[in-house]
């Protein structure tokens, strides 16, 4: 069997350490704890791809190498039918959970995420799983703070990280690669309900 891994992001060095990269993070943790090859820049995709396997299974990662509201591009030429979607994993930042928070989820809608919108639309189906990982601030008693307005939405998501978010982050990346390691091990819904 063969499962395709997607980490959302902008390609490029300004955006390497944003918060709307933190799907890439995820991916490129799972890339060097299970020592998959470098990273290939594949041109017909326009992605950089990493093939390597997990137990029996054969794993295609893949970092869409457009802007996050055109992946879906990259990613439809390796999903040619209903498994194929089911065995996609699409992993990305999700202002709608607090940093350092993650959750599985599968057949849901894009819930607003530009990269999984034009996922959804270049495979013309929903039925993939998705790892979440959260991004947004919250207040001491724990609600989110999301940013006001869509230009401060906008600067936040493509910000980078504050130096106090840093030891999150590194915690959440690192619990990100272990649930794709979970699902890829044991399954989706075994995965999601350990994860969630």
């Amino acid at each position: 069997m063969q499962y395709l891994i997607v980490g959302l992001g902008n390609p490029g060095e300004e955006y390497a350490n944003t918060r709307h990269n933190a799907g890439r993070m995820v991916v490129e943790e799972f890339r060097k704890k299970n020592d998959f090859p470098e990273w290939v820049l594949d041109k017909n995709l326009k992605a950089r791809v990493s093939k390597g396997a997990c137990g029996k299974d054969k794993v295609v990662l893949l970092e869409p190498d457009n802007f996050m509201n055109v992946s879906g591009k990259s990613v439809a030429p390796l999903v040619k039918n209903a498994k194929d979607a089911e065995r996609t994993i699409v992993v990305y930042d999700d202002l709608d959970l607090p940093l350092g928070g993650m959750k599985i989820s599968f057949n849901r809608s894009s819930g607003g995420h530009k990269g999984v919108e034009s996922i959804i639309k270049a495979l013309k189906t929903r039925v993939f799983a998705r790892l979440r990982i959260g991004i947004c601030p919250t207040t001491p008693s724990g609600k989110l703070k999301k940013p006001k307005g869509e230009d401060a939405l906008l600067d936040f998501i493509v910000g980078p990280f504050k130096k106090g978010e840093a030891d999150d982050l590194k915690k959440t990346i690192k619990k990100g690669a272990e649930a794709l390691a979970l699902i890829l091990e044991e399954g989706r819904e075994i995965a999601t309900g350990k994860v969630n």
